[in-house]
């Protein structure tokens, strides 16, 4: 962030994450009003790695109600918290939609971590251990895990629990070695979310995203995931040299992934921040804007729905950015 930009907004920043309850009543947004997450919960500490962010959001299409997730960030990547339903504009297809409600609480979310443990990420491995422990500490009490590690081939190491101390544990003695079967791994994972508790569904993906050994192809994943109700972040963490095409590709194929959800892709090249990243997803998750309207197209022809989000906010205010899913596929008769 520049200095100057900085000075400015340490004038209206609060310097501690508030999640404040909603206020659809204001006529308009105030600099009092935007809080945003402080500078210690940034995305991408110390300028280590680089960062690819790509619209983030689930889909949830009722009989005449369509749920958008939203997040809104800083040019600092800090989540920002306190906007109203005025302050949002939707548009389905190009046409805009009258935002009927907005919702902006700390609701649980279903998670499913996907850790790889191939022997690529034998010199990461530690730090990625770190990583699903900072997740498990810094989401909601209330949010339900599974974990599924893949190497040769996936496996479910644990089934839905909310006893964090167990997911952890089941990673005390895993050893990386063995060849990468990344996208089976989501494949398992995004069948395993249809036994979820919760509505909000999520999967985190930590690899260096080299798939050599799945038997579902790039097309088949991102086919299921976009016709799934759910996000899929993912962070790559890249050697500094590859060796394979695998590994050169791997990255790329872990932004495709997540594109196709709307949620973020990270790319590091330091595998000490791992940590620090997945405590942002979990911030993220608990700080997201829900906005709920109903289409103007009430046709059921199970078509793709695009959809854009953007931002109505009085002068005075630095830049922020909207983070919301690209469409859905309406539903069939």
């Amino acid at each position: 962030m520049r200095a100057g930009k900085q000075s400015k907004r340490q004038m209206w920043f609060v310097a501690a994450l508030l999640v404040l309850s909603c206020a659809h009543a204001h006529a308009q947004v105030s600099l009092e009003d935007i809080h945003v997450t402080p500078q210690s919960q940034l995305a991408n500490p110390d300028g280590a790695g680089s960062l690819r962010k790509t619209a983030g959001g689930v889909i949830r299409t009722g009989v005449e109600l369509v749920l958008v997730p939203v997040t809104v960030m800083d040019e600092a990547n800090r989540i920002v918290t306190g906007l109203g339903r005025e302050n949002f504009h939707l548009f389905e297809d190009k046409h805009p939609q009258p935002i009927k409600d907005l919702w902006e609480e700390d609701e649980p979310v279903s998670i499913g971590i996907l850790l790889d443990v191939s022997g690529s990420m034998k010199d990461k491995f530690d730090r990625a251990r770190d990583a699903v422990g900072a997740l498990l500490e810094y989401s909601n009490p209330q949010d339900e895990f599974f974990l599924v590690t893949f190497a040769n081939q996936p496996t479910l190491l644990r089934d839905f629990t909310q006893n964090t101390v167990d997911i952890q544990g089941s990673l005390l003695f895993t050893a990386p070695k063995g060849r990468t079967s990344l996208l089976d791994a989501v494949v398992l994972a995004v069948n395993n979310t249809k036994k979820a508790r919760y509505r909000r569904r999520a999967l985190v993906i930590i690899s260096d995203g080299g798939d050599n050994q799945s038997r579902y192809t790039e097309k088949d994943v991102k086919s299921l995931i976009k016709e799934s109700d759910l996000l899929v972040y993912s962070i790559a963490v890249c050697d500094r040299e590859v060796t394979t095409e695998e590994e050169l590709l791997g990255p790329e194929l872990l932004a495709e992934i997540s594109g196709v959800t709307g949620a973020s892709a990270y790319f590091l090249d330091n595998p000490n921040h791992l940590p620090k990243i997945t405590e942002h997803i979990a911030t993220e998750l608990r700080n997201q804007y829900i906005l709920g309207y109903s289409p103007s197209n009430s046709r059921h022809d199970g078509k793709w729905r695009k959809i854009k989000v953007s931002l109505a906010l009085p002068r005075g205010i630095p830049e922020l950015h909207v983070q919301a899913r690209t469409g859905y596929y309406s539903g069939k008769q």
